[in-house]
């Protein structure tokens, strides 16, 4: 009987080895960290088929789009693997709360995430949305524009500190009410943090579609 339990002991302790503790998001290896300040924080995710990143902790209320269209499946912890989701480019979200997970790339391309973990609000009381809402938590919001070849978006106004994203390459040219514009080439992923009250339109300059998300603090 002894010898049983120590077995069992022993098994237990080799199970506890083999799965290390989950990581805070930012220090999980596959999550780059590209930029960090008091409001914000923002990855990108990258796995090549097959991968799965370690368990690691969602702490705070997070926003994000697929660079690319990806097959994977989340586990969260404790739980078994859920089925496989696909995710299409260009697609947003906005999830609240803190949780637990891992992600399997189970497709026979890369995950490629652009995520943003919003660590505290603004002091300021909330604006009024600058533009219709693509996705929402409690502490942001998200817009994205699709801009066909010589499209330009609504003139709008962020009173909040906001990130803006290239999530395709594309030809941009931003407009100012008075007229003022500056043009750049931006590859996907390409992004500025702001912090300062902007108004601003979007226009495509390029030759294919084009799609910019911006993340608004509340």
């Amino acid at each position: 009987m002894h010898k049983i339990v120590c077995t069992w002991l022993l098994m237990c302790a080799c199970l506890s080895w083999a799965q290390p503790a989950p990581a805070p998001k930012d220090e999980e290896p596959h999550h780059h960290v590209l930029l960090k300040n008091e409001l914000v924080e923002v990855i990108r995710a990258t796995l090549a088929p097959g991968e799965s990143t370690l368990y690691h902790i969602h702490s705070y209320d997070s926003a994000g789009f697929d660079l690319v269209t990806s097959t994977s499946a989340e586990q969260l912890l404790g739980k078994p693997e859920e089925p496989p989701s696909t995710s299409k480019a260009g697609e947003v979200w906005a999830e609240s709360g803190s949780y637990t997970h891992r992600i399997h790339n189970v497709g026979n391309g890369p995950v490629d995430v652009f995520d943003v973990d919003f660590l505290q609000a603004p002091k300021q009381p909330p604006a009024e949305a600058a533009a219709p809402v693509a996705a929402e938590n409690p502490s942001a919001r998200i817009y994205k524009w699709i801009l066909a070849p010589g499209a330009t978006s609504a003139m709008h106004a962020h009173r909040r500190p906001y990130l803006i994203v290239a999530a395709t390459p594309l030809l941009l040219k931003m407009t100012a009410p008075d007229g003022r514009s500056f043009t750049h080439e931006v590859k996907a992923g390409d992004f500025q943090w702001i912090d300062s009250s902007v108004t601003h339109s979007l226009a495509n300059q390029g030759t294919i579609e084009g799609e910019i998300v911006e993340f608004e603090l509340k």
